[in-house]
């Protein structure tokens, strides 16, 4: 069934990868306005027009309809070509106070056995976990840092038949897209004491090393960001699986709001 004009508040943006139908596209995920999180593809970000180029947090409309290969109930396709962006990202003021009454309706899981469950039971393959600890972050090299020739060719198509969605010379001429030569792993706990080892997808990490990794202390940096002062944080990872191997988990998105005011001070607060 097609869905016209369908509105999103976007929540997920993961770093690209490349794909022998699509080029390379990013998982993008969000929530529509009726509290539904919905994964949407293929979005090859790095070659849609500037102009439909949206960010985190922000509203979008689009045409939308259920994807055929894949029977995760949250996967969609979309049709880049109908994206229209509203306004600016959510404001963070007054302790993010517009972001978390935009995903109040979302059911967040304390335990990610709970999550699993709803995944074994309810097919959910989409879904918010808040972490009660981080335990650590774990940042390893790749085993390849270079594509292979096979990916190199994927990446290619958009240089050698034209943008898919914009013909400029500026999108044909697009560069390479960078791999990431590191993985990143959090550790983290549950509000039951389990750690569990989940593989961070976020682009916001990606765009993090590329931004610090000439530095000599790069990954005292990223760890700093990702993981002392996130844990300062009211923490939430948006949770996702991996259509081939549907029973493993990826963090495709983390969302970081500061503590309210209440629980900062060590008393009970109201949590969404």
């Amino acid at each position: 069934m097609i869905i016209h004009n369908h509105r999103m508040l976007i929540l997920c943006k993961t770093y690209p990868s490349p794909s022998a139908k699509y080029v390379e596209t990013s998982c993008v995920a969000g929530m529509d306005e009726t509290g539904r999180l919905l994964r949407l593809f293929p979005v090859p970000f790095r070659l849609v027009a500037e102009d439909q180029q949206f960010r985190k947090w922000q509203w979008i409309r689009a045409r939308v309809r259920k994807a055929k290969g894949d029977h995760r109930p949250e996967s969609y396709r979309i049709s880049v070509d109908t994206i229209e962006i509203e306004g600016d990202p959510l404001s963070t003021r007054n302790d993010w106070c517009e972001r978390r009454q935009a995903i109040a309706s979302l059911p967040v899981y304390e335990n990610f056995d709970e999550l699993a469950a709803a995944h074994q039971n309810q097919g959910v393959s989409l879904g918010l976990l808040r972490p009660s600890r981080l335990v650590d972050l774990m940042i390893t090299r790749t085993n390849s840092e270079n594509w292979t020739e096979e990916e190199i060719a994927k990446l290619m198509q958009a240089q050698r038949q034209g943008s898919l969605f914009d013909q400029d010379a500026e999108q044909r001429d697009l560069k390479l897209l960078k791999k990431l030569p590191y993985d990143f792993h959090y550790l983290h706990a549950g509000h039951d004491g389990k750690v569990h080892k989940h593989k961070l997808v976020d682009w916001e990490a990606g765009a993090l090393y590329w931004n610090i990794h000439r530095k000599p202390d790069w990954q005292a940096l990223f760890r700093h960001k990702f993981l002392a002062e996130f844990s300062g944080k009211d923490l939430m990872f948006l949770m996702g699986t991996i259509h081939r191997f549907p029973d493993q988990w990826l963090i495709v998105s983390v969302l970081y709001p500061p503590k309210p005011q209440a629980e900062a001070a060590g008393q009970e607060s109201f949590r969404f």
